[in-house]
């Protein structure tokens, strides 16, 4: 799970002094609670990954830009090797485990996410920014996920590319965890 020690709590202050936010603006425009967000700051809180994603879809941002150590110019221009084996954590408290295999970068426009799905394991997505389009193939185990009210069952080597700025679901209820690979862009701006 992130701790306090990781980079949310000063991506979060980051981002909300670009945007000249206070944090009771922060909350009308994520839907978290001042409360809640102010804890996150602080380094008290460890957010549930629905949290995370409120919250980078308020500022129009990914999960990864939110999460992570932001790059230097010098590092956005060099080769990137990334291991998954390295980077894969619990970033919330649900049993889902997130490595960020690219992190966003604003001029490419998306960030390629390893996600590994607990049997068992189910959530709502809210809609994402408007133009945001998800891509995701299963690398191994079996899935589901809903889009426009219509659910897709996808077995390794599938792929399924969806509306990310419409709700969508995501459940494992195939007996073994689940791992895919994510990939989502974001419109310009």
């Amino acid at each position: 799970m992130i701790n306090p020690t990781d980079y949310l709590p000063q991506n979060l202050k980051c981002l909300r002094g670009k945007k000249g936010w206070s944090l009771s603006k922060t909350a009308v425009e994520t839907g978290v609670s001042k409360a809640m967000l102010g804890q996150i700051e602080r380094g008290e809180s460890s957010p549930t990954i629905a949290t995370l994603w409120k919250i980078a879809t308020g500022f129009n941002t990914s999960l990864s830009y939110l999460v992570e150590r932001k790059a230097t110019e010098e590092e956005r221009k060099s080769t990137l090797l990334t291991d998954a084996n390295k980077l894969r954590k619990q970033i919330a408290d649900d049993g889902m485990l997130v490595a960020i295999l690219q992190p966003y970068d604003p001029v490419l426009g998306f960030d390629l996410l390893e996600i590994t799905f607990p049997d068992g394991y189910e959530r709502y997505s809210e809609p994402h920014k408007s133009g945001v389009t998800e891509f995701t193939v299963v690398i191994d185990g079996e899935m589901e996920i809903q889009t426009e009210g219509k659910w897709f069952t996808l077995k390794k080597g599938q792929t399924l590319r969806f509306h990310g700025d419409k709700g969508h679901s995501y459940r494992n209820l195939s007996g073994a965890p689940a791992t895919v690979h994510c990939i989502i862009h974001y419109p310009e701006g």
